[in-house]
């Protein structure tokens, strides 16, 4: 049985140039980036070599450019690190109602510890309005929250319009760009954020490494301490293979941005409008029409329950949401914010694609869809 892939908001393969780039690091360049003898040198120009590929591919400065284990970590320590910091100058949060549980679960913890957070509506396609959020700005305000585009149905936010909002009221602005990095244009020097997550594993490079852009001026408290790795925000012997991977990844997803971004829309269209040809009004396209991901697709099979499809056609791997959400058998929480009746919102798949993908891995999506759902 072939299966087909179509689920690379939850991982991607890592790319062979990339594997190829890392293997020096995994069997004979050991040593640890922090010695001073000629292996610990080599180890620390792989890093360096990484970190400026990295800030090339985000459109930052190096020093910006802080490693992380991956983009929960990185959403972590930029929400902890901020409220630890600013706690004396305030206590309040702002997120959407649509963020990733590793946006979601720091910010309830940060509320048992006494902060008070504030989570803002999203419209019927799922985008948050900037007039919210500046009505929602308090005295008291320390940082918003704000994902770059949504991992379930890749609706993209107005993150620069956010930034001028909280630039302006001299609020932290953080970013959750795990699912946009490497499939849309990311130039943080001109969208305005003070923090920006990023996850390798999202375009091709390994799990378990990712990062976290710090605006230069902007200060944080670390979230693992010990020694002062990674400008003091992040202790612990780096990752150096893993972190050349991402390097490695991060370079070929910037010289490739142009035609990644061009065959992720047409793969997704014609999946789109293959499904619309074949079930009519039997489905829902959920998400915003235009402001949205190039490869996300989230449409919603009435009358069926999206797990009992996969479950039918064990040759299409897609997802019901979020990979986070594990085997919940609840509708998803961003459908439900953004008003999509329950009945339909059990009927949602998620189908993701990517630059392994074919036109005729599309059209063999639809036919098995069509010919198993009757």
């Amino acid at each position: 049985m072939k299966v087909i892939y179509c689920d690379y908001n939850a991982t991607t393969p890592v790319d062979r140039r990339v594997a190829s780039a890392m293997w020096p690091y995994v069997v004979e360049q050991f040593g640890n980036a922090s010695s001073l003898h000629q292996p610990g040198r080599i180890a620390r120009e792989g890093i360096d070599k990484a970190r400026q590929q990295v800030a090339g591919f985000l459109r930052c400065h190096p020093s910006e450019v802080i490693f992380t284990s991956g983009g929960s970590e990185s959403n972590n320590q930029a929400i902890k690190g901020s409220a630890s910091l600013l706690r004396s100058k305030g206590n309040h949060l702002i997120a959407s109602q649509i963020e990733h549980p590793s946006v979601m679960a720091p910010l309830q913890y940060l509320q048992k510890q006494g902060f008070e957070v504030t989570f803002l509506p999203v419209d019927r396609y799922g985008r948050v309005d900037p007039n919210e959020v500046q009505k929602a700005i308090t005295p008291k305000t320390i940082l918003v929250s704000v994902m770059h585009a949504n991992n379930e149905t890749g609706v993209i936010q107005p993150i620069a319009a956010i930034a001028r909002i909280t630039r302006e009221k001299g609020v932290l602005f953080h970013v959750d760009g795990a699912q946009a990095a490497g499939k849309i244009p990311v130039a943080l020097a001109d969208l305005g954020v003070d923090l920006y997550s990023a996850a390798g594993h999202k375009f091709h490079a390994p799990k378990g490494i990712g990062a976290l852009f710090v605006r230069q001026g902007i200060r944080i408290d670390p979230l693992i301490h010990g020694s002062e790795h990674e400008n003091g925000l992040r202790a612990g012997t780096e990752n150096v293979a893993g972190i050349v991977g991402l390097g490695a990844a991060a370079e070929q997803a910037a010289c490739e941005a142009d035609s990644r971004q061009n065959q992720f829309q047409r793969l997704r269209d014609r999946l789109q409008h293959g499904l619309e040809k074949a079930f009519g009004d039997r489905i829902q396209i959920n998400g915003h029409p235009v402001e949205r991901l190039p490869n996300t697709l989230n449409v919603s099979f009435k009358g069926f329950i999206g797990a009992a499809i996969l479950e039918k056609i064990p040759e299409i791997a897609a997802s019901t949401g979020s990979a986070c959400r594990g085997q919940c058998k609840d509708p998803s929480p961003v459908l439900a914010a953004m008003g999509v009746p329950r009945e339909t919102a059990m009927g949602a798949l998620r189908f993701s694609l990517g630059k392994e993908n074919t036109p005729g891995d599309v059209d063999r999506i639809v036919d098995l869809l069509k010919s198993r759902l009757r």
